[in-house]
């Protein structure tokens, strides 16, 4: 474990190139899967989750060359299944992403019921189990394992109304869709940018999916898909992380390479705690002197808020990173997190700065921003976001502060200390 030792007060100025987006690169590796055809994929950050898919492919025959300075990924799975019995990568929660690629290729997997990610909270395998018996899969159970299996070899199409817009649920409901006999329509689909690019991806690929965006997919199926390239969009988790940062510190930070038509509502949330972004075409600017007033809204007898639910809502992974610019700004501000029934439980940590927060409820809480803050040592959470928000809340605190077992920020950005070091801030790994 390592824990990250800040010397706060700094503001933070310079230029950033966000990574590759995780939670579109895992699930695009997976879906590569779906084709004996060379798939080459860009913008792959190295990442631990990453390594682990790696290792599984080449463990189980396939041709992978990893180029991690060029952040460039080829992949080749005609061989796959050749070396050795299938079993599921351990400890990585986007092992479920495997599920529709290995049943079309084995007919056969072992499911492991204990996959995790974070402690945000529960995180069902019943939605995915769902969608694969709707397209002609079994489930055989033990007292301590589960089977799927394939018996006819063949997926057929299927219509499925989902009972909530889960995103690895509907990436797995397009990988089984685009090789099943049929149209197959997912109604209350996900459409976070993420999910976005694995429909474009599998269109490059020759994949029939219209919807893409939408909370409505339609897929025709095909006998098989072909070879392509595909650039991961960029990581817009840690463009907001920056420019929250630049914002709370002070700074002048412009963050390249982002998908703005994305951003719409991001920063109409940062303009809702007194800060406002610039955009220069593929870059978005905050500079010193933000007032960081917090708007009042028109109807008086209600705080200013801002809710996160599945997009195209505000997206919950954010929220953390608001939550840390608003102990920064004047005024209050309701925050309410309509997915995770945990994700305000490293709110504690976040009040030994001497941040004034009111937890209402699991789902809602009030920041009394613009409070007196002093240097603390905090426990991160096994949470990535929540961990960049206590870091981010030190950083803009003259003096040193801990942030102890914050490696889950790791699992998602390798470089991050190295970026912030490059933009003036003054912190390091230590090993516990």
């Amino acid at each position: 474990m390592a824990d990250l030792f800040i010397q706060g007060g700094n503001a933070l100025n310079g230029k950033i190139h966000p990574q590759g987006n995780k939670n579109a690169a895992l699930p695009l590796l997976c879906a590569s899967l779906l084709t004996d055809e060379l798939v080459v994929l860009e913008n792959i950050p190295n990442i631990t989750d990453v390594e682990k898919l790696v290792t599984f492919f080449k463990e189980m025959g396939s041709e992978i060359h990893w180029d991690k300075e060029a952040k460039r990924i080829e992949l080749l799975h005609r061989r796959f299944g050749s070396q050795k019995d299938l079993e599921l990568p351990s400890g990585m929660r986007s092992s479920v992403l495997l599920f529709a690629p290995l049943l079309l290729r084995t007919g056969r997997i072992p499911i492991a019921v204990n996959a995790k990610g974070c402690a945000l909270g529960v995180r069902e395998l019943d939605p995915h189990i769902e969608i694969l018996q709707h397209f002609g899969a079994e489930m055989k159970r033990t007292e301590d394992s589960l089977t799927l299996e394939l018996p006819s070899g063949k997926l057929k199409s299927c219509r499925h109304w989902m009972d909530y817009m889960s995103v690895t649920a509907t990436e797995n409901f397009v990988m089984a869709a685009v090789l099943a006999k049929g149209k197959s329509t997912l109604l209350n689909a996900a459409s976070e940018p993420h999910v976005q690019d694995v429909c474009r991806f599998l269109s490059l690929l020759g994949a029939k999916i219209s919807g893409i965006g939408t909370s409505m997919l339609e897929v025709e199926g095909i006998d098989a898909l072909g070879n392509g390239a595909y650039r991961v969009s960029s990581d817009y988790h840690e463009i907001v992380t920056f420019l929250a940062l630049g914002a709370m510190t002070d700074g002048d930070i412009s963050v390249h390479d982002v998908q703005t038509k994305h951003f719409d509502l991001i920063r109409r949330s940062f303009a809702k705690l007194g800060v406002n972004l610039d955009s220069d075409g593929e870059t978005l600017r905050v500079v010193p002197g933000q007032s960081r007033i917090v708007q009042q809204p028109f109807t008086s007898n209600i705080l200013p808020k801002i809710e996160a639910a599945p997009w195209p809502y505000f997206p919950v992974d954010l929220l953390p990173l608001m939550i840390a610019l608003s102990v920064r700004a004047e005024g209050e501000v309701t925050f309410w997190n309509k997915v995770y029934e945990n994700g305000f439980s490293w709110i504690p940590e976040l009040t030994k700065f001497g941040a004034h927060v009111v937890v209402s409820d699991p789902h809602r809480i009030i920041v009394f921003g613009n409070r007196r803050l002093r240097p603390a040592t905090v426990e991160a959470p096994y949470i990535i976001r929540a961990a960049v928000a206590l870091y981010m809340v030190a950083a803009s605190i003259p003096g040193e502060s801990r942030v102890r077992h914050a490696d889950p920020i790791r699992r998602a950005h390798p470089g991050f200390v190295e970026n912030l070091q490059r933009l003036g801030a003054s912190v390091e790994w230590a090993e516990a």
